[in-house]
């Protein structure tokens, strides 16, 4: 019996193993709903269109301000949702309202923002309730972010277990900082093999932070000649998707502005 209880724990061990390190296609953040290329790895150069939860890429974003800008009527520029063509709310009140009505249809990406919203009032209880929801709904920063409320305490207490288990399923979602997160869990732990195969799974999504550990690997003979090459092509493929000739003018805009502040 004891023989038994020990043989299905490590069997189901080794399938979730199967689904922890299986390669996920693309990060959590999918492609952009308009150009269809891979999302930037920075959600914060991207923009959410509170009135239908899409997030779109910042060179699909500019080019909408481009052309609300060219198509002003009266002095003031005609504003409509890049992806649905709604009205784009004049008042900050207007887009909590409008996430608030998502959120209580369950929308997961919604749900996540009224988390996100709570937290930042301090209210993390309330936060921690919100992204349950989101999490249980499939979404991956929320489950990100429950990993680190677990791990600061943040409206509940820490648990480590659960620290790592909500890190898990961000990073089975493609969530390249989870990923790169377990990686580091497990070189704690001394599990160097491991945490190299999951810093090669964040470099194969875009992740270049996680390259650094990759190389730093392959110095201490952890990680092949062959598989440090296959990284580095798989690391610059990803990049490369990522890039527009649109991107590249918001990208440029944006840092002007930056370095004008």
């Amino acid at each position: 019996r004891p023989k038994h209880k020990r043989a299905c724990k490590e069997r189901a061990a080794e399938l979730r193993d199967e689904i922890l390190f299986k390669q996920p296609e693309g990060s959590h953040l999918g492609d952009c709903p308009i150009c269809c290329l891979p999302m930037p790895l920075d959600r914060n150069v991207s923009t959410l269109q509170t009135c239908c939860s899409k997030i779109i890429c910042p060179g699909c974003d500019f080019n909408d301000l481009r052309r609300a800008k060219e198509l002003q009527v009266g002095g003031e520029a005609y504003g409509k949702c890049a992806f649905c063509r709604y009205p784009v709310p004049k008042k900050a009140e207007d887009f909590i309202t409008n996430i608030m009505k998502r959120a209580e249809v369950k929308d997961p990406i919604a749900l996540y923002q009224m988390g996100v919203n709570r937290r930042d009032e301090g209210d993390y209880s309330g936060a921690f309730q919100y992204l349950t929801k989101a999490a249980d709904l499939g979404d991956a920063q929320a489950h990100y972010d429950l990993s680190c409320f677990y791990h600061n305490g943040l409206g509940v207490k820490k648990d480590k277990k659960k620290e790592v288990y909500h890190m898990e399923q961000a990073a089975i979602e493609g969530h390249v900082l989870a990923r790169n997160n377990l990686g580091c869990v497990e070189e704690e732990n001394g599990r160097m093999e491991r945490a190299a195969k999951h810093w090669i799974i964040a470099v194969n999504l875009g992740h270049s932070h996680s390259l650094d550990a990759v190389k730093s690997c392959y110095r201490q003979g952890f990680v092949s000649k062959e598989d440090l090459a296959k990284a580095l092509r798989a690391h610059q493929a990803a990049l490369d998707a990522m890039k527009s000739p649109q991107r590249d003018e918001a990208n440029a805009i944006r840092d002007y502005m930056k370095s004008r502040k």
